[in-house]
């Protein structure tokens, strides 16, 4: 019998083997990427993502890293998809992506690579990642300036093109990127850290068609994808049903709005009721704003398991073109991670006063991008570092809010050791503790934030930092407290001290520290319920002060 009259295995067996198989190609991609990649934000921050897609450009299985990044890759490809028509897209294809406004749903630091996956003689799949790169050119190292005020400053933009052509490198847009980034070995490197992924997953996957047929392959796809939609209908179906709605100030003093219906059959967000698109580089696409939408079903609706389409049926997302969460082109939007990550918390602090047994109370909500650069002092080379900062996440009912975690956005990252740090980049870290004092107390405590210095060794290095939730502090439930804010100080070697939360561009010089602090999470509960043996804990841990306990935690 040949592959073209195979009939279709519905064996469940099969079918399972084939959906786990899916899941380990992903994760594989994952790992290829991270072993190649040249630059630590990739390889040790992890600030990447990696998906399988069918054959529509609909995800059928994530890898590991972040949640808002693997929701990027299916509305890339669908771009890709509605761009070139199947017929000439061929085995050995890869494109690429880095244009908010054509599929790359980001900024355009973060370039996505997709590449077909063809079995007996037909498109059966994509594979694709996604990661954030150093430095794609722009106005400002880095790629980010709160300057910004349209895309076209902000770096090179890649709209939806073939990187590769049957397998033949298009050396000319190499070129071009290499002559546009300020790191321009360390761009390529890691972009052919990303080719490399992509090609290892479309061989597993031809692999894996061809083993047991085109059609089984597929079937288990989408059973793969129908499962998922079970799972979240029958979570919705357990969840307080009707229209919740959420006003919330923002550190600029605008105010953000969002509506969520809850039904038995849909997620339905509705962010049409806000401000118009920032002038400057603190917006976002619809599509980012879905991504939001996606995460927050998923934290609600069986958080554990892998993602795919069917996970995110039921969402419906209602925007208006124009405003901060649909930005119109050419609007800049280098920040999108700030404006998204407020979306997330905005619908989270929405349901959680109605479900305070799914979700605690306000974390530190933040990004908290860091991009320190300069010239080297040990090697003369440009160099710029990429950081996401941790902090403290809200307590909830039965336990106190973890400290030094990645906000909800940033998901599965981790923070580059100061080792790493100190040998690749041209700083010291001079110290990293729990960010400890008042804030987040509760019946359960809000987590802790951190404190980090880092040691400027070169003179003319340069500071861009992006922090919200630094004037308007992370909630609490229940009568708990608030938290605390995110911000950095710059420690002059004058003696003089500098306090920014939004900033680009500012020069640091030898001898200046750039200390670091992430707010602490929401107390959940009132203080007055909190354990004495857990209060004791605190006290003995240097967590807060034998004084402040008595005040706080006088009944």
């Amino acid at each position: 019998m040949n592959d073209s009259t195979r009939p279709v295995d519905h064996d469940p067996i099969t079918l399972e083997i084939i959906q786990n198989s899916l899941q380990a190609v992903a994760d594989e991609m994952f790992a290829t990427m991270r072993k190649t990649a040249m630059s630590s934000i990739i390889y040790e921050v992890l600030d990447m993502g990696t998906g399988i897609l069918d054959a529509r450009g609909c995800i059928a299985s994530s890898g590991a890293g972040i949640p808002s990044f693997v929701g990027v890759l299916d509305k890339a490809v669908q771009v890709l998809l509605a761009k070139f028509p199947q017929e000439t897209i061929r085995p050995g294809d890869v494109f690429i992506t880095n244009d908010p406004y054509y599929g790359g749903v980001t900024h355009l630091n973060d370039l996505v690579v997709a590449m077909p996956v063809f079995a007996e003689g037909r498109l059966i799949a994509w594979t694709a990642n996604i990661a954030h790169n150093s430095d794609v050119g722009g106005m400002a190292p880095g790629s980010l300036s709160v300057q910004a005020t349209e895309i076209f400053q902000e770096g090179l933009r890649l709209p939806a093109i073939r990187l590769i052509d049957a397998g033949v490198a298009n050396d000319s847009v190499f070129a071009i990127l290499r002559c546009n980034s300020r790191m321009p070995n360390f761009l390529e490197g890691d972009l052919w850290a990303a080719i490399a992924a992509v090609r290892i997953g479309a061989r597993r996957l031809t692999e894996l068609a061809t083993k047991y047929g085109v059609d089984t392959f597929e079937t288990a796809m989408e059973g793969f994808m129908a499962f998922g939609e079970k799972v979240t209908l029958a979570t919705l179906a357990t969840l307080p049903h009707g229209t919740f709605e959420l006003d919330e100030e923002q550190d600029d003093g605008r105010v953000y709005n969002v509506k969520v219906t809850i039904s038995p059959t849909e997620f339905v967000v509705d962010l049409r009721n806000n401000p118009d698109q920032d002038v400057g580089p603190t917006n976002t696409s619809r599509d980012g704003a879905i991504i939001c939408a996606q995460m927050m079903l998923k934290a609600l609706c069986d958080p554990q398991s892998p993602a795919n389409d069917g996970t995110f049926r039921p969402i419906r997302l209602l925007t208006r073109e124009g405003s901060v969460f649909h930005a119109r082109e050419p609007a800049a939007i280098g920040f999108y991670f700030e404006t998204e990550v407020r979306v997330f918390d905005l619908i989270w602090r929405c349901l959680a006063q109605h479900m305070p047994e799914r979700l605690g109370a306000g974390h530190f909500a933040t990004i908290g991008g860091t991009f320190i650069g300069g010239i080297h002092p040990d090697t003369g080379r440009q160099y710029t570092i990429i950081e996401p900062q941790i902090g403290g996440w809200g307590g909830r009912e039965g336990h106190d809010g973890n400290s030094a975690l990645f906000s909800g956005f940033h998901g599965e990252t981790y923070n580059c050791p100061a080792e790493i740090s100190e040998a690749r980049n041209g700083l010291h870290i001079d110290q990293m503790a729990l960010h400890t004092g008042p804030g987040g107390e509760g019946q359960w405590c809000g987590g802790r934030g951190i404190v980090i210095d880092y040691g400027v060794r070169q003179d003319n290095s340069f500071l861009t930092i992006g922090y919200t939730r630094s004037r308007i502090m992370p909630w609490s439930l229940k009568e708990g407290h608030e938290g605390t804010g995110n911000y950095a100080l710059i420690l002059r070697c004058d003696g003089t001290q500098e306090h920014h939360a939004f900033i680009s561009g500012l020069r640091v010089d030898k001898g200046d520290v750039i200390r670091i602090v992430t707010g602490t999470g929401g107390g959940y509960g009132n203080p007055a319920l909190r354990d004495r043996a857990l209060v004791a804990r605190d006290v003995k841990n240097g967590l807060i002060t034998a004084e402040h306990a008595e005040r706080i935690y006088a009944t």
